[in-house]
C-alpha cells in the first residue's frame, strides 16, 4: 500500500487541488512539503498533533516536511473559525510561543540534517515594505474572490477588521517563498485552511507560471460533527505542564463509542488492517480499544514511561473502584441525559452524592468531584456516559453512574 493509498484508507484526506498528480508526486518523487503553525499560544493542542502525524507519516515515507513557523502571520492572526478578532500578541510572546512549537515538534519529526526544516515567516513577512507588498503581490487577489471564501463570509456580518483580511494574502505569500527558496511543491493543512491554500496555489501559478498543490485533511471532529480536543480546562494541551500525561490519557480513553475507531486511523500508527477488525466491536468490547488509542497517543506525546504511568493509574482507578461489587451504582434512564450528556449537578443529585443543586455546585466548586479520574470545576460541566463513569467524591466516596 502506497503511502497515498494509506492516507486516504485512514479518512485523512479531506479535499485536493490535483488529485492525480498528488497521488503521482507522493508516490513516485521525493517531494518537499510544508504546513504552518501559527504561534498563538505557548504550547502545541491536539489539533496541532494531527498535523504532526501527517508530517511524520509522509517523512517515514521519504518525503521532506517544511514545519512554518507563523513568527509573520501571528502578528495579524488568522480569521478562519473565529467570531471575533484574535487577541493581538507582541512579537517578544510570538517568538517565546514560536520557540515552544520548535521544541515540542522535535518529539515527532526528524528536523536533523536536510530530512526536515523549520523556518518562520517572519523572517521575510517583516522585511516587507507596505507599498512594496501590495504592488508586488496585493494585485494578484480579486477582493470579489476572496470575499467568497468561508473564513471570511462568516465575518461579514460581525465585523472582519482591515487587518484580517490580510491574511490570506500572507498565507498564500509563504507558498510562493517557499517555491522559491526550497523547492517546495505541496502545501498541507487542516481542512478550515482550504481558502488560504487555493490562495497559495493560485498565487505561485500567477507568479512563476508553475504548477503547485493543496491537500487539506480532515478535522479531528466528533461523529455529530462538534471539534474534538476541548475539555473541562479548555484545550487539550501536548505541554505536560499543561495537561497532565494522565489527564491527556484519560481524555482518550473517555472517547465516544461513535468516535473511537476514527481516532484510532487518524491519530495513531497502528496498522490500518488491524484497526479495520475493530470496527464492528460495540459497547464494552470497545473498552480495550479506548485503552489502547489512550496509551498510544500517550506515548507519542509524553513518552513510555508516562504513558505506562497513565495506563496503571486508570485500571487502578477501574479495579479498585469501578469493579468493587460493594461500590453503589446508580442506573440513569434515557429522560435522564439531553443530547446524550447529563449535567454534573443533576448527575450528583441523581447519584445520591449531593442533596441538591447547590449543593452539588458548592461540591464542584471546591474541588471534590473527580469523573473517571479527572477533577471537574466547572458547575456547567456536560457528563457523556457510553457505559459507566466513575465518579469520586473528596478522597473515599466512590460511585459509578450507568446507563
Amino acid at each position: 500500500m502506497t503511502v497515498f493509498e494509506e492516507l486516504k484508507r485512514r479518512g485523512l484526506i479531506a479535499q485536493m487541488t490535483h488529485e492525480d498528480k498528488i497521488e503521482e508526486l507522493l508516490n513516485n518523487e521525493k517531494v518537499t512539503f510544508y504546513i504552518g503553525f501559527d504561534a498563538t499560544a505557548d504550547s502545541l493542542h491536539v489539533g496541532h498533533f494531527l498535523q504532526l502525524v501527517v508530517m511524520k507519516r509522509l517523512q517515514m515515507a521519504g518525503h521532506r516536511p517544511i514545519a512554518l513557523l507563523g513568527t509573520g502571520t501571528t502578528l495579524v492572526g488568522d480569521p478562519t473559525g473565529k467570531t471575533d478578532m484574535r487577541p493581538m500578541l507582541t512579537k517578544e510572546q510570538i517568538a517565546h510561543n514560536a520557540e515552544c512549537f520548535r521544541r515540542q515538534m522535535s518529539k515527532f519529526v526528524d528536523f536533523s540534517g536536510d530530512n526536515a526544516k523549520i523556518v518562520k515567516n517572519g523572517d521575510w513577512l517583516c522585511e516587507f515594505k507596505y507599498l512594496e507588498f501590495l504592488r508586488d503581490v496585493g494585485k494578484f487577489f480579486s477582493v470579489n474572490k476572496m470575499l467568497t471564501a468561508e473564513c471570511f463570509k462568516s465575518r461579514l456580518e460581525k465585523g472582519l477588521s482591515f487587518i484580517e483580511f490580510n491574511y490570506m494574502i500572507m498565507q498564500s505569500y509563504d507558498f510562493l517563498h517557499l517555491y522559491r527558496t526550497e523547492g517546495c511543491k505541496v502545501e498541507l493543512g487542516g481542512d478550515d485552511q482550504w481558502s488560504n491554500i487555493l490562495g497559495g496555489v493560485d498565487l505561485v501559478r500567477r507568479v512563476e507560471g508553475e504548477e503547485v498543490y493543496g491537500m487539506t485533511f480532515t478535522l479531528l471532529t466528533t461523529k455529530e460533527g462538534k471539534k474534538m480536543g476541548k475539555t473541562e480546562k479548555g484545550a487539550l494541551w501536548l505541554d505536560p505542564e499543561k495537561t497532565t500525561p494522565y489527564e491527556f490519557f484519560q481524555y482518550w480513553r473517555n472517547v465516544g463509542d461513535d468516535d473511537v475507531i476514527n481516532c484510532m486511523k487518524l491519530l495513531t500508527f497502528v496498522p490500518i488492517e488491524e484497526i479495520e477488525s475493530m470496527e464492528n466491536l460495540t459497547g464494552a468490547e470497545l473498552n480495550p480499544v479506548k485503552e489502547r488509542l489512550a496509551f498510544e497517543l500517550t506515548r507519542m506525546v509524553h513518552g513510555e514511561d508516562e504513558a505506562q504511568k497513565a495506563l496503571e493509574t486508570a485500571r487502578q482507578v477501574f479495579s479498585s473502584a469501578a469493579n468493587s461489587e460493594d461500590m453503589p451504582t446508580t442506573v440513569l434512564t434515557e429522560d435522564d441525559f439531553e443530547n446524550g450528556e447529563i449535567g454534573i449537578l443533576a448527575l450528583l443529585v441523581k447519584c445520591g452524592l449531593a442533596p441538591s443543586n447547590g449543593e452539588a455546585r458548592r461540591l464542584v466548586q471546591q474541588g471534590g468531584i473527580s469523573v473517571d479520574g479527572e477533577k471537574v470545576a466547572d458547575p456547567k460541566y456536560m457528563v457523556k456516559i457510553d457505559d459507566f463513569v466513575v465518579i469520586k467524591k473528596g478522597k473515599k466516596v466512590f460511585h459509578k453512574a450507568s446507563k
